[in-house]
C-alpha cells in the first residue's frame, strides 16, 4: 500500500510539475512573467532565482575568481559553488542552454 501511495504521489508531483511548464511556456511576454512569477513566487524565492542566475552569467563570462562573482551577485560561495557545478558538470546542462542560446 504504502510503495503505491508513493508511485502515485510521485506521478502527482510529475504532473503537476508538466502543468507548470505548460503555465510558463503560454506567457508571451516579459510583463506576464514578472505578473505570474509575482503571484507563484515569494519575494524571497525570486531573489534567490534572478541571484543564481546572475552567479551563472558571471561564471560564463569567466575572469572573476568566485569570491568576486559571490560579491557582485550578492550570492553566497556555496552558491556560487553550486550554480558552477551545475553549469560545468551535471548532466541537465540547463544552464548552459539557456547562456547559449541568448549569445546568439
Amino acid at each position: 500500500m504504502a510503495d503505491t501511495l508513493s508511485r502515485e504521489t510521485l506521478a502527482k508531483a510529475a504532473d503537476d510539475r508538466i502543468a507548470l511548464y505548460d503555465a510558463l511556456l503560454s506567457l508571451r511576454s516579459r510583463e506576464e512573467l514578472d505578473a505570474f512569477l509575482a503571484d507563484l513566487c515569494t519575494p524571497a524565492e525570486l531573489r534567490a532565482f534572478a541571484e543564481r542566475w546572475a552567479v551563472a552569467r558571471l561564471l560564463d563570462a569567466g575572469g572573476k575568481s568566485y569570491r568576486e562573482i559571490a560579491a557582485e551577485a550578492r550570492a553566497s560561495p556555496t552558491t556560487v559553488v553550486r550554480v558552477a557545478r551545475f553549469l560545468k558538470e551535471m548532466p541537465h546542462q540547463g544552464y548552459r542552454l539557456v547562456l547559449d542560446r541568448i549569445k546568439t
